[in-house]
């Protein structure tokens, strides 16, 4: 039996590249309000691997989960 890994994608935007082969790319989500049925907006911030630091500050990137690089980052930036 084989195993199938499914990755998670996430779209996002950098915020910093300011790290060496990582940036921190911030990802926007709406959820609704369970109560008062009002849309929120819920942000969080990944590591991203970035090799040779390609990804600038500002643009908005795909990042997919991978293997733990380090103790806080465990995404990397697609490039298509």
């Amino acid at each position: 039996m084989e195993k199938t890994l499914i990755k998670k994608t996430l779209h996002g935007t950098v915020v910093s590249d300011k790290m060496q082969d990582t940036a921190v790319v911030e990802v926007m989500r709406y959820v609704k309000h369970p109560k008062y049925k009002k849309y929120m907006r819920h942000t969080k911030r990944y590591h991203a691997h970035n090799p040779g630091n390609r990804a600038k500050e500002g643009e908005v990137v795909t990042i997919r989960s991978c293997r733990p690089l380090s103790k806080t980052k465990s995404f990397e930036i697609v490039f298509a």
